[in-house]
């Protein structure tokens, strides 16, 4: 078959449940979930009370404590995605359903309760096509993988014959592992280029540090202990309280993040659809957001020329795999969304580059390509601030860790002396009966 719309594909029992929601807030449950179907009287009047008698027997089918009348604005994330699920489970000629990154923004337990529906509904005879770059969730939840590089179809596997090395070797042509140790790093680290001094803000209290040229300073720390807000504070997203900021040993102070951009201070946020992309312009215009001094004459008239060069040169050198600079960024994949996203920042010459969690929602193909890209970075000279989740990842890119716990800094770890337990160790809040127990031990 050949769909040439979605309606056609839904007409023929392929629903999708998209990575962003496409539910409309300020409807209820039940009509989010019949939307486009509700039931009418012999008046052709919309009858709400038999919506919600049928949303309520799917909302019990499900499990889920929420009611038909909710508004889907005052549901959680993890329920506002079972509504659409349940929307495409409430058409009788489902056949085929698709999941696109449904676990990104949901907790391990409501990733449990995601996959009982998905059980739930391979045994009612549905097909379920399950797009995820979480290794444990493809091991977890599927019989079959079908696996991808660079927009080509590389094989199918049964998930029971392979095991998560394999599957990685199959995206990027080799071991994770490898990856970091074939990584090109600058041996050169300057001088002391960024120094914060007890740096306080209403988020974090009394941080210091400093960053040299060419070099790699990772932030480890549990979600909470303070590593996005001491960023914040130094680019001048939150206010400083206290503390001071140098640069080249001179102190700066920025009010707000343009300050610091004039600086040379920029900051890849962790939340790219929230902060970082502008879901409405295209890819040019998106690299070229925070270039605008540049490419505007005197009377603030843009040359659009200078706009698509930039564009074509982020383009190159960052590898966006797009098929025009005019292509819509929502329409492109999350690795090269973020792609795009440096090349940005990149554009304008910075000195210091804050990565807040880069690779948060990407495959390891274009993880791998990070990882180079920030190797590069140092070897240019640029002082780099990687925040990372990922144990392994901040440990294979760090020439030093600084290591947060409640808000403040706990330690401090060169990449030579690093390892998971010792960056656990430091992160995590030590209680009295835990140091009792360590003590009798």
């Amino acid at each position: 078959m050949h769909f040439r719309n979605p309606h056609e594909a839904i007409e023929a029992g392929v629903s999708i449940i998209y990575q962003e929601c496409q539910i409309l807030m300020e409807l209820s449950v039940a009509e989010n979930i019949y939307l486009g179907r509700m039931p009418v009287n012999a008046l052709g009047v919309i009858n709400q009370r038999k919506a919600n008698e049928m949303a309520a027997r799917i909302i019990a089918d499900f499990g889920l404590p929420i009611r038909p009348t909710d508004k889907v604005k005052d549901l959680s994330v993890a329920y506002q995605q079972m509504v659409e699920i349940m929307k495409a489970y409430s058409r009788e000629n489902l056949r085929v359903i698709c999941f696109d990154e449904p676990s990104a923004s949901l907790s391990d337990s409501e990733i449990e309760n995601l996959f009982r529906i998905i059980r739930k509904l391979r045994d009612e005879d549905k097909i379920i096509i399950y797009v995820s770059h979480r290794m444990s969730e493809i091991f977890q939840i599927t019989d079959k993988v079908a696996v991808f590089k660079d927009g080509r179809y590389v094989d199918t596997v049964k998930t029971s014959e392979v095991d998560e090395g394999q599957l990685i070797r199959m995206m990027v042509g080799r071991d994770l592992g490898d990856i970091y140790s074939s990584l090109d790093r600058d041996k050169k680290i300057g001088d002391v280029l960024l120094e914060v001094r007890h740096l306080s803000s209403d988020y974090v209290d009394d941080v210091s540090f400093s960053l040299h040229a060419g070099e790699v300073l990772g932030f480890s720390g549990l979600v909470g202990a303070g590593r996005t807000e001491t960023m914040r504070a130094v680019i001048g997203a939150d206010r400083m309280t206290s503390g001071e900021v140098l640069l080249d040993g001179k102190k700066i102070h920025c009010k707000s993040p343009h300050d610091a951009m004039r600086h040379g201070i920029v900051l890849v946020p962790e939340d790219r659809k929230m902060q970082g992309i502008l879901a409405n312009l295209d890819v040019c215009d998106n690299i070229n957001v925070s270039m605008l001094e540049q490419h505007s004459n005197r009377l603030g008239v843009l040359n659009r020329r200078k706009e698509l060069e930039a564009a074509d040169k982020g383009i190159r050198d960052f590898r966006i795999r797009t098929p025009s600079p005019h292509k819509k960024i929502v329409e492109l994949s999350g690795g090269n969304q973020q792609k795009c996203i440096v090349a940005r920042w990149l554009g304008t010459n910075p000195r210091v580059l804050i990565l807040d969690e880069p690779t948060k929602g990407i495959d390891v193909g274009a993880k791998a390509e990070f990882y180079r890209m920030i190797c590069e970075f140092a070897k240019q000279g640029l002082g780099v601030i990687l925040i990372s989740s990922e144990l392994p990842e901040v440990i294979g890119l760090s020439d030093r860790i600084i290591v947060m716990r409640g808000r403040k800094v706990a330690g401090e770890v060169m990449r030579e002396d690093a390892t998971e337990d010792r960056l656990l160790a430091l992160g995590m809040v030590e209680t009295d009966e835990t140091q009792n127990r360590r003590e009798m031990a």
